[in-house]
Order: C-alpha cells, then sequence, then structure tokens
C-alpha cells in the first residue's frame, strides 16, 4: 500500500547498533516501505559491535567506519540523510557538524539535554539552511493521528483538558531474580533528569500535536522510588495551556504492572475521547448525552486513519510500534523528496518543537524544586544567549 516509484533515499545511521534500545527499530522502520535503505553506518564505539551490525543490517564493509566524523565527511556526498541514534548527551556535536557539512538530519527524540543546546543547533539548521526530523514515534499511530483531527474538527467541543500517562517498571521490576541494568547515561540526571528526557518529551509533544497550544507555565513534582537511588524516576504535573485548557501528566519508571502504560484521555464540551496504545486500534468515544462506543480502525465515520498509507493490512490485524515509527519515516521522505523539503509538515517535527519541549521539560524541573508555577521560556532563536560551541575535541 505505501510503496513509491521513487528510488528509496540513500541513509546513514550513527549509533543503532544492534545492541542499542531503538537501532533495529529504526532500521526496520526506515526500510519497512521502502522509503529509505541503510547504506553506511558508525553504529557502535566498541568496534566488534560497529561490524557485527554492519553485518546485521547488510552494509558494505568499506561503508561501516570507526568513528562519525569520518562517516560524515565520507559520504556526505552520498547519502540523503543522516539518523543520529546516539545517547541523547552525545546529539550535539553529531548534529552541528553534519549540519556545517549540508547533511539532512533525522534524529532521535529528545533533541538535546537542554534548551540552550537545542537553541545552537535551531541557529545552526538556520544558517546552513539545513534540514533536521525530531522523531517523536507515538504521533504515528494513525488513530493517534485521528483523534487529532477529531479535535481539530470541532467534535469534541471546545478542547478542556487533555491527560497524559506513561508509567514504565524499567526501574523497579526483578526480571529472573536480576536488577534492571539501564544503559549508563540513564542513570544520571543534568539540567534536564533523564526519565523527562526518555518519557516526558513524548508526553509533552502528543499533548501540543493533540492542538493544546504551546504550555504556558507548569507545577509539578518529581520522585525516587525505583531501585537506583537519587535517579528521579516519576514525574507528576499539571500545565497551563491558552484558552483555558488544562493538561495533566504523569511519567515514569517505577510503575510496576505497567509496561509501557501510554493512555492519552481527551475531554471536550461535548465529548470526550481515550486512546490507550496497549490497544491502539481503537478509541473509546463518550458523548455529552451518555452515550459510549468504540471506533477502531475500519470504522466507516474515521477521517484520517483509514488513508490507504496506513492499511500495510486490513482492519482487525493491529499495526503497531514500528509500523508508527515506519509512519514518521514516510511522512519524512515525503518532505524530503518534496521541492521544498524545510516547508511546515504536519506530521515532521523540527527543532522549533523539540525546544518547545525542552522548555517545558525545564520549568518542570524547577517548579519541582521550587514548589510553585513556573512560566515556560522563550524558545526564539533570538533568545539573548550566547551560541554554544562544540570544543575542538568533538568537532568534525
Amino acid at each position: 500500500m505505501n510503496h513509491t516509484l521513487h528510488r528509496p533515499l540513500r541513509l546513514g545511521f550513527i549509533g543503532g547498533a544492534i545492541n542499542s534500545a531503538v537501532g533495529y527499530a529504526h532500521y526496520t522502520a526506515s526500510t519497512l516501505d521502502k522509503r529509505f535503505e541503510l547504506v553506511a553506518g558508525c553504529f557502535s564505539r566498541n568496534s566488534e559491535i560497529n561490524t557485527q551490525t554492519g553485518m546485521a543490517y547488510g552494509i558494505q564493509p568499506e561503508r561501516v567506519y570507526e568513528s562519525w566524523g569520518e562517516l560524515i565527511q565520507n559520504e556526505k556526498n552520498n547519502i540523503d540523510a543522516l539518523a543520529v541514534l546516539t545517547p541523547t548527551p552525545m546529539h550535539t556535536p553529531i548534529l552541528n557538524c553534519a549540519l556545517e557539512n549540508q547533511i539532512p538530519l533525522i534524529c532521535e527524540k529528545a533533541l538535546t539535554t537542554s534548551l540552550r543546546e537545542s537553541l545552537d543547533i535551531e541557529r545552526n539548521v538556520t544558517t546552513h539552511a539545513g534540514f533536521l526530523a525530531v522523531t517523536y514515534n507515538y504521533t504515528g499511530y494513525p488513530m493517534v493521528r485521528e483523534l487529532r483531527e477529531m479535535i481539530r474538527q470541532g467534535r469534541l467541543g471546545t478542547l478542556q483538558q487533555i491527560h497524559v500517562e506513561m508509567p514504565q517498571e524499567g526501574f523497579s521490576r526483578i526480571t529472573n531474580g536480576l536488577a534492571p541494568s539501564p544503559q549508563k547515561w540513564r542513570l544520571s540526571d543534568a539540567e534536564i533528569p533523564t526519565v523527562s528526557l526518555d518519557l516526558g518529551v513524548h508526553a509533552h509533544h502528543l499533548v501540543e500535536f493533540l492542538g493544546a497550544g504551546e504550555a504556558v507555565e507548569v507545577v509539578a513534582d518529581h520522585r525516587s522510588y525505583g531501585l537506583f537511588e537519587n535517579i528521579l524516576d516519576d514525574v507528576s504535573c499539571i500545565a497551563r495551556y491558552p484558552n483555558n485548557v488544562r493538561a495533566n501528566y504523569w511519567y515514569g519508571k517505577s510503575a510496576l504492572g505497567y509496561r509501557n502504560g501510554l493512555r492519552i484521555r481527551v475531554f471536550g464540551s461535548k465529548a470526550s475521547a481515550e486512546w490507550v496504545q496497549a490497544e491502539p486500534e481503537e478509541i473509546q468515544w463518550n458523548s455529552q448525552d451518555g452515550r459510549r462506543e468504540r471506533i477502531d480502525r475500519g470504522s466507516s465515520q474515521l477521517m484520517t486513519a483509514n488513508s490507504t498509507r496506513y492499511t500495510r493490512f486490513k482492519a482487525g490485524h493491529p499495526a503497531g510500534f514500528i509500523e508508527a515509527f515506519a509512519n514518521l519515516y514516510i511522512d519524512i521522505a515525503d518532505l524530503l523528496a518534496s521541492k521544498d523539503s524545510h516547508r511546515d509538515s504536519t506530521y515532521v517535527f523540527g527543532p522549533s518543537s523539540a525546544a518547545r519541549g525542552l522548555a517545558f521539560l525545564e520549568a518542570v524541573h524547577r517548579s519541582a524544586h521550587s514548589g510553585k508555577w513556573e512560566s515556560i521560556a522563550r524558545t526564539s532563536c533570538e533568545m539573548q544567549t550566547p551560541p554554544l560551541h562544540v570544543t575542538e575535541a568533538l568537532s568534525c
């Protein structure tokens, strides 16, 4: 259903080894609809894993690189896009180097670890007329896109509240008598706690994606309940949005029983709706007159989710996480292939969106310490902060 008459776009990976959390998901999603072909990579700093990943992904040995700088220099004229899939703290120097070399970028969330770094990257995108898309894969689910369209069309009436929950158990669950062993970088908190960079970015982006607008202020609380002392793993907050809209957030990694408990509830003046990731093909709809119904991907009343691009197989055979990711890669490929790849897109999210999310999460962290409502920082590139400079050791 999603075939294209155009040649696949040539894609490189930095990060995304076979032992990474997201590498194989990105590989599978990017190639699922033949819109991209992975042709080069620097997958891991571990030489053996790097080589094994290149073999597993079918990459020619001479196009598997030991350093990301070498990949950028040698492949800048041979690839159509570069996916940056390293741990978040490593993103900034790689992205800035690739932008300076005019390579279109696809970056795993979170874009960076701070608002200030994000704004620096955004300035570089502008300076070099670059392309940068950040992947928030939950917006790729067809029924999440359907929910967005329901809200836009006014079917819920005036938007009032959005509740997003994303509880997980990864920092508390014991498996076969063994405690969890997260990657080392996930066990340190910086300007924004890592749990917010992992999960909070998704929650914030979903609320904005569904139409709440840009958050104005937030009040928050955070805690450490899991097996890793002093690492924050549970966050709750309430955010005020324009037009009297409120959003309630709960996300964390110490909620036993939740593998990934993503749930979205939206309340309007005429109806409410709920989507749960564990049942991705359905929306629970509740009308003002008391009617309740379940709308699935086979319903005749759909406006978006019944598009042929989403029907890799007929309704009743659920699509899931990888397919949602693949939908993002289709959107990115369409934009890259267009005559104006810098135009706005409904489903491709750039550095401005990332900056708003990081500004929100910094305010969440401030509020959790102050115990007060905190305003969300402006995220314009014209903010009076000096640009960051990549150190010589990390430069191209």
